[in-house]
Protein backbone atom coordinates (compact mmCIF):
# COMPACT_ATOMS: atom_id res chain seq x y z
CA UNK A 1 0.00 0.00 0.00
CA UNK A 2 1.22 3.46 -0.89
CA UNK A 3 2.42 5.65 1.96
CA UNK A 4 -0.06 8.52 2.01
CA UNK A 5 2.59 10.93 3.34
CA UNK A 6 4.28 10.86 -0.08
CA UNK A 7 1.18 11.98 -1.99
CA UNK A 8 1.42 15.56 -3.24
CA UNK A 9 -1.07 18.21 -2.14
CA UNK A 10 -2.35 18.66 -5.72
CA UNK A 11 -3.33 14.96 -5.65
CA UNK A 12 -5.09 15.24 -2.30
CA UNK A 13 -2.16 14.30 -0.08
CA UNK A 14 -0.18 16.15 2.59
CA UNK A 15 3.13 16.56 0.72
CA UNK A 16 3.68 20.22 -0.11
CA UNK A 17 5.72 21.27 -3.13
CA UNK A 18 8.69 22.44 -1.04
CA UNK A 19 9.17 19.03 0.58
CA UNK A 20 8.46 17.26 -2.72
CA UNK A 21 11.29 19.25 -4.32
CA UNK A 22 13.57 18.53 -1.36
CA UNK A 23 12.91 14.81 -1.84
CA UNK A 24 13.96 15.14 -5.49
CA UNK A 25 17.11 17.03 -4.56
CA UNK A 26 18.05 14.50 -1.89
CA UNK A 27 17.46 11.67 -4.34
CA UNK A 28 19.72 13.49 -6.82
CA UNK A 29 22.49 13.77 -4.23
CA UNK A 30 22.20 10.04 -3.46
CA UNK A 31 22.20 8.98 -7.11
CA UNK A 32 25.03 11.34 -8.03
CA UNK A 33 27.18 9.92 -5.25
CA UNK A 34 27.27 6.53 -6.96
CA UNK A 35 27.39 7.88 -10.53
CA UNK A 36 31.12 7.09 -10.92
CA UNK A 37 30.16 3.39 -10.98
CA UNK A 38 28.21 4.12 -14.18
CA UNK A 39 30.64 6.58 -15.74
CA UNK A 40 33.61 4.25 -15.33
CA UNK A 41 31.84 1.49 -17.22
CA UNK A 42 29.77 3.49 -19.74
CA UNK A 43 31.47 6.88 -20.20
CA UNK A 44 29.77 7.48 -23.57
CA UNK A 45 26.23 7.11 -22.18
CA UNK A 46 25.10 10.15 -20.23
CA UNK A 47 21.43 9.22 -19.76
CA UNK A 48 21.80 8.68 -15.99
CA UNK A 49 23.63 12.01 -15.63
CA UNK A 50 20.93 13.72 -17.69
CA UNK A 51 18.23 12.19 -15.51
CA UNK A 52 19.86 13.55 -12.36
CA UNK A 53 20.29 16.98 -13.97
CA UNK A 54 16.64 16.94 -15.02
CA UNK A 55 15.57 16.07 -11.47
CA UNK A 56 17.51 19.08 -10.19
CA UNK A 57 15.94 21.26 -12.89
CA UNK A 58 12.46 20.05 -11.90
CA UNK A 59 13.20 20.86 -8.25
CA UNK A 60 14.09 24.41 -9.33
CA UNK A 61 10.82 24.68 -11.27
CA UNK A 62 12.61 24.81 -14.63
CA UNK A 63 11.15 21.71 -16.33
CA UNK A 64 7.79 20.00 -16.36
CA UNK A 65 6.85 16.65 -14.87
CA UNK A 66 6.47 15.38 -18.45
CA UNK A 67 10.09 16.25 -19.21
CA UNK A 68 11.13 14.50 -16.01
CA UNK A 69 9.16 11.39 -16.97
CA UNK A 70 10.93 11.23 -20.34
CA UNK A 71 14.30 11.46 -18.57
CA UNK A 72 13.26 8.62 -16.23
CA UNK A 73 12.34 6.41 -19.18
CA UNK A 74 15.73 7.17 -20.77
CA UNK A 75 17.65 6.30 -17.59
CA UNK A 76 15.79 3.01 -17.25
CA UNK A 77 16.51 2.28 -20.92
CA UNK A 78 20.19 2.83 -20.14
CA UNK A 79 19.88 0.31 -17.32
CA UNK A 80 18.32 -2.24 -19.65
CA UNK A 81 21.12 -1.73 -22.19
CA UNK A 82 23.88 -2.22 -19.60
CA UNK A 83 25.39 -5.52 -18.51
CA UNK A 84 27.32 -4.54 -15.38
CA UNK A 85 25.13 -5.11 -12.27
CA UNK A 86 26.53 -2.12 -10.34
CA UNK A 87 26.08 0.19 -13.31
CA UNK A 88 22.55 -1.09 -13.90
CA UNK A 89 21.68 -0.19 -10.29
CA UNK A 90 23.16 3.29 -10.78
CA UNK A 91 21.04 3.90 -13.88
CA UNK A 92 17.96 2.68 -11.98
CA UNK A 93 18.82 5.06 -9.12
CA UNK A 94 19.00 7.93 -11.61
CA UNK A 95 15.68 6.90 -13.16
CA UNK A 96 13.95 6.87 -9.80
CA UNK A 97 15.55 10.18 -8.89
CA UNK A 98 13.93 12.01 -11.78
CA UNK A 99 10.69 10.02 -11.43
CA UNK A 100 10.34 11.67 -8.03
CA UNK A 101 8.89 14.66 -9.90
CA UNK A 102 5.95 12.50 -10.97
CA UNK A 103 5.55 10.57 -7.73
CA UNK A 104 7.44 11.45 -4.55
CA UNK A 105 7.67 7.80 -3.47
CA UNK A 106 10.36 7.36 -6.13
CA UNK A 107 12.77 9.33 -3.91
CA UNK A 108 13.28 6.07 -2.03
CA UNK A 109 14.53 4.34 -5.20
CA UNK A 110 18.04 5.81 -5.17
CA UNK A 111 18.47 4.62 -1.58
CA UNK A 112 17.59 1.06 -2.57
CA UNK A 113 19.59 1.05 -5.80
CA UNK A 114 22.65 2.73 -4.30
CA UNK A 115 22.85 -0.06 -1.74
CA UNK A 116 22.36 -2.60 -4.51
CA UNK A 117 25.13 -0.96 -6.58
CA UNK A 118 27.52 -1.04 -3.64
CA UNK A 119 26.78 -4.71 -3.01
CA UNK A 120 27.45 -5.50 -6.68
CA UNK A 121 30.63 -3.41 -6.89
CA UNK A 122 32.02 -4.23 -3.47
CA UNK A 123 32.87 -7.90 -3.82
CA UNK A 124 33.41 -9.43 -0.40
CA UNK A 125 33.29 -5.98 1.19
CA UNK A 126 30.01 -5.12 -0.55
CA UNK A 127 27.80 -5.38 2.51
CA UNK A 128 29.99 -3.00 4.51
CA UNK A 129 30.17 -0.61 1.54
CA UNK A 130 26.38 -0.70 1.25
CA UNK A 131 25.98 0.07 4.95
CA UNK A 132 28.43 2.99 4.69
CA UNK A 133 26.60 4.31 1.65
CA UNK A 134 23.28 4.12 3.46
CA UNK A 135 24.67 5.98 6.47
CA UNK A 136 26.05 8.62 4.11
CA UNK A 137 22.65 8.96 2.41
CA UNK A 138 20.88 9.51 5.72
CA UNK A 139 23.47 12.11 6.71
CA UNK A 140 22.53 14.10 3.59
CA UNK A 141 18.84 14.31 4.47
CA UNK A 142 17.50 17.85 4.81
CA UNK A 143 15.77 18.30 8.15
CA UNK A 144 12.46 19.18 6.47
CA UNK A 145 12.15 15.66 5.02
CA UNK A 146 14.08 13.65 7.59
CA UNK A 147 10.94 12.46 9.39
CA UNK A 148 9.43 11.18 6.11
CA UNK A 149 12.43 9.02 5.25
CA UNK A 150 13.44 7.92 8.74
CA UNK A 151 9.87 6.89 9.62
CA UNK A 152 9.74 4.92 6.36
CA UNK A 153 13.00 3.16 7.25
CA UNK A 154 11.88 2.36 10.79
CA UNK A 155 8.63 0.74 9.75
CA UNK A 156 10.26 -1.10 6.85
CA UNK A 157 9.18 -0.49 3.29
CA UNK A 158 9.88 -3.87 1.74
CA UNK A 159 12.97 -2.55 -0.02
CA UNK A 160 15.44 -4.97 1.49
CA UNK A 161 18.63 -4.88 -0.52
CA UNK A 162 19.24 -8.60 -0.58
CA UNK A 163 15.64 -9.53 -1.30
CA UNK A 164 14.03 -9.99 -4.67
CA UNK A 165 10.74 -8.26 -3.91
CA UNK A 166 11.57 -4.91 -5.53
CA UNK A 167 10.64 -4.37 -9.14
CA UNK A 168 13.58 -3.53 -11.36
CA UNK A 169 11.88 -0.92 -13.51
CA UNK A 170 9.70 2.08 -12.98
Amino acid sequence: MRDQRFIAVHRGGPLDLHRHRLLALWAAVCAEHILPLWSARYPEDDRPQQAIATARAWARGEVSVGTAQKAAVAAHAAARAASDPAAIAVARAAGHTVATAHMADHAKGPVYYARKAMLAAGGSAGKEAAEREHAWQLAQLPEAIRALIVAEEERGSGDEVEGNGKAEAA
